[in-house]
This record gives structure tokens, sequence and C-alpha cells, in this order.
């Protein structure tokens, strides 16, 4: 299994301000345990969004890992959206195509709303025209354009979210299409307009 990382320059920094900030929290504790609570998760927040929007995608047919920043504060990064393209790419085939970013957005901020680690199995990405077309042969979900053609799309599971959770926070989002197969297991997340199923 092939597993990857980052590890980015101002890591202590990064670690030091954290600190900073978690012995601040300590100091509400003592005054009001549910306003500590509150800082925690505000803290926590703010600690990752300072490091950079960072994901952990398994693709659960290669067996491939990749855990990447995908943008910081200066924006997107293109070397590291290359590590997902491939990890999301058409594994019948080989056939890569770039991914939205604004997929990978909205796999961030679903994970971050639910204040849970950003790591997603990934079921499918993207498929190139023929994978969908042999698809659609197979079964009636498949849509003929389908927007994982496009690479806006992803059908995922969320590590430690129960898939009705999942589903219920992406459809409040109204972040693209959401999609629930429960017998299948997973939960259709696109760019495209917002839609459900």
């Amino acid at each position: 299994m092939r597993k990857t990382d980052d590890t980015g320059d101002g890591g202590r920094r990064r670690f030091l301000k954290v600190g900073g900030l978690m012995t601040l929290g300590g100091l509400f504790a003592l005054a009001d345990p549910g306003a500590a609570r509150a800082m925690a998760t505000s803290l926590t927040r703010a600690a990752s969004a300072a490091s950079g929007r960072r994901l952990v995608l398994h693709n659960i047919h290669t067996g491939e890992t990749e855990r990447c920043v995908f943008a910081d504060r200066r924006g997107y990064l293109p070397e590291n959206l290359a590590r997902f393209n491939h990890l999301l790419r058409d594994y019948r085939t080989g056939d890569v195509r770039a991914i939205d970013p604004k997929l990978l957005d909205l796999l961030y901020d679903l994970a971050d709303e639910l204040a849970v680690a950003p790591e997603y199995e990934i079921i499918s990405g993207y498929r190139c025209p023929a994978t969908n077309a042999m698809l659609r042969r197979h079964s009636k979900h498949v849509a003929k354009h389908s927007y994982h053609m496009l690479g806006q799309a992803a059908d995922v599971r969320l590590r430690g979210v129960a898939l009705p959770k999942l589903h219920r926070v992406a459809l409040a989002r109204r972040g693209g299409g959401v999609g629930f197969y429960p017998r299948s297991g997973f939960v259709h997340l696109d760019t495209g307009p917002v839609r459900s199923w």
C-alpha cells in the first residue's frame, strides 16, 4: 500500500502557536467548563486552518492513501492537487483527470462541520467515458452525463461518521449534488447544481 505525506515548512512554529493557544484554553476551563469546550473546538479548527486544508484519502480499490495539504493561505497547491488527481483516477483504465478543487474543499468542509478528521474512503472518483458507459449498462443509477466524468464527483465514506449523518450534513450544506446509497455503503458528492436523490 502506497502512503505518502507532506511535512511543509513551519511545522515547529505551528506547534508552538497551537501549544500557546491550548494553554490559553486551559485558563478558560478554570472559569467555565462549557466555554472551555467551545474554545477547544474553536482553537482546533483555527490551528487546522492555519496549517492549511488537509485531506486523507484512501482508495479502496487500489489500496493507495494520500495525505496532504491541498490548499493554504496562498491558494491551491498544484503539486498536491496532482497527487489527489492520481489517487482519484479511473482505477479500471488508469486514466487521470484534474479533480475540481471545489470537490476537495467540500470534503474538507464537511469533515470540519462534523468535527472529525478529514479521512475519507474513496469508492469512486474520476470515470472515463468508456467506464461510465460500461457501468450504465449494469446499473440504472449511473447517469449518462455523470459528474464523475468531469472530475467533479466522488463516492465516499467519512471515517467515524455514519452514512445517514454524512448525508444529512451534505444536504444541508447545499454544495452540489448529493446521492445516498446505503446498500452500497457510500454518499455521492459532486460540485454540480444543487440536487439530491
